[in-house]
């Protein structure tokens, strides 16, 4: 018996489906939800620059997290909340939040991230226009936010907090994430 009529697959489909298979695995692993910051853990600075805090000073959003980071509330509960005040929103919508801080409770997306992707949503959907124009400003946002994101930090918690027993690098990255969707919200 040949091989065609074992597997039921012709040759040329068998050819066609591998090349599927590893053009869509080059795919993953280029996608962004397998992307890495080049920095871990222990290479993070916990404390903010210069610069850095001059920007964060300037935030309205970097400097509301006072009144929620270290009160009870998760790192996505605080961004999202900054964010929701920052857009006027009703605050209460901040329990949207609440299963997605640590890293969605297993030290995986760190929450700020979550935080962010959920406000440009919720800014970009209440924007009053037609259903494809705000998925266009929502994508373009997210993947602004998400390469801003990559480029100064790892995606999950558990990389960020990496042999650390404080929150010092997480309440740093929270304020620069403060800032940069702050900037993103005014676009």
């Amino acid at each position: 018996m040949k091989m065609a009529e074992c597997t039921g697959m012709r040759r040329r489909d068998f050819l066609s489906s591998a090349s599927l298979l590893v053009i869509g695995a080059a795919t993953v692993k280029a996608s962004p939800f397998s992307s890495q910051s080049a920095i871990k853990g222990p290479d993070l600075p916990e404390m903010l620059s210069a610069a850095e805090a001059e920007s964060v000073k300037d935030s309205i959003m970097a400097t509301d997290m006072s009144n929620f980071w270290g009160k009870g509330y998760s790192c996505a509960e605080t961004g999202f909340a900054v964010a929701l005040r920052f857009m006027e929103k009703p605050e209460d919508l901040v329990a949207v939040a609440g299963g997605f801080g640590g890293g969605m409770m297993h030290q995986d997306l760190c929450g700020f991230l979550t935080a962010g992707i959920m406000a440009i949503g919720l800014q970009t959907g209440s924007m009053g226009v037609e259903k494809n124009v705000a998925k266009e400003r929502c994508s373009r946002l997210v993947n602004d936010y998400w390469d801003w994101w990559v480029s100064n930090a790892p995606l999950h918690c558990s990389d960020i907090r990496e042999g650390r027993e404080d929150f010092k690098v997480c309440h740093r990255l929270g304020q620069l994430a403060a800032v940069r969707l702050e900037r993103l919200l005014k676009t």
